[in-house]
């Protein structure tokens, strides 16, 4: 099969954050390693690995730096051998990789949606006027602020468990959760205030998981191209091309989908918004799923253009 060879005596090293969503994520490729190539799930060991986004948590990540603080560790730690391939939550993954490692393959994505969570409350027009919101990201805020510019929105930080934590102890009335994340973690019930990408564009990416491993480690591409789901792939081309031409991290508030539609076709939805939610542009394109890339660089430039200079200051 590869000029390597796996077994519980020497695993395939599978890295990846620490937190309960990350891990289960990293359970999930190796199920699907272990039952593409016949081998135990011995023969595949995770190792968590704690990032810079996971030990600071008491400022917004666009004040420490943004996409990049939950994979820098991790993909050092690829680079240098300490492991062998990285999982990754899509959209916590920058535009560009370091030199010599390479996204290679894409497992089959989730629930695309946000979901609204709150104790009291059924839905976002549901809260009184200046009730309290909590969110670390960006985009929710200003997508939140943009339907309702009396809210106070406060930082949110912490895995799925903690911000659900903070919820119960009154830190604010409502906060938001990615449905996939709920999903993967068996918390479906949580998932139940599904907010629909009309209402609410998701983050590029939210929902898929990416495998990133050493550009030339072939016995590792020869065993990922067994599980690589190709849609998935066709829809992230669209989007982070999309997100590249805006130069987009978690310091700017975007949302962009693609869908795959009949025909081989593809549509891809997106937006900008100013952090206090005051302006939103938006465009949508249509076409040929072999010009997905061209179509989110083409969506990109146009908000690019309609923003003009300054729009996320």
């Amino acid at each position: 099969m590869t000029e390597r060879s796996f077994s519980p005596d020497r695993p395939l090293r599978l890295g990846t954050r620490g937190s309960p969503l990350a891990v289960a994520q990293a359970e999930e490729t190796r199920e699907r390693l272990a039952a593409a190539h016949g081998l135990p799930r011995e023969a595949f060991e995770i190792v968590p690995i704690k990032t810079t986004g996971d030990r600071v948590q008491d400022r917004a990540l666009s004040e420490i730096g943004g996409k990049g603080l939950f994979t820098k560790e991790i993909e050092e730690a690829l680079t240098s051998g300490e492991i062998d391939l990285a999982v990754h939550s899509m959209k916590d993954m920058p535009v560009e990789q370091p030199e010599g490692l390479a996204l290679t393959c894409y497992l089959p994505r989730e629930d695309v949606r946000d979901a609204f969570i709150s104790l009291e409350f059924a839905g976002l027009d549901d809260l009184p006027r200046g009730a309290v919101l909590g969110s670390s990201s960006l985009r929710r805020r200003a997508q939140a602020l943009h339907r309702r510019p009396d809210l106070q929105v406060v930082e949110f930080r912490g895995n799925v468990q903690t911000r659900l934590r903070k919820l119960a102890d009154g830190v604010a009335a409502a906060t938001f959760l990615a449905c996939a994340g709920l999903r993967r973690l068996g918390m479906d019930e949580h998932a139940a205030r599904a907010i629909a990408p009309e209402t609410m564009l998701p983050a590029v990416a939210q929902g898929a998981i990416g495998i990133e491993q050493r550009t030339d480690d072939a016995a590792v591409t020869a065993l990922l191209g067994a599980i690589d789901h190709a849609d998935t792939r066709q829809t992230m081309l669209a989007e982070r091309a999309f997100l590249a031409g805006l130069d987009g991290s978690c310091r700017t508030p975007i949302g962009g989908l693609a869908e795959l539609l009949p025909g081989d076709r593809l549509r891809l939805r997106g937006e900008i918004i100013r952090p206090d939610g005051s302006v939103r542009h938006a465009t949508e394109r249509e076409g040929p799923v072999c010009d997905a890339a061209a179509m989110g660089a083409d969506a990109a430039a146009e908000l690019r253009g309609r923003g003009g200079p300054g729009f996320f200051e």
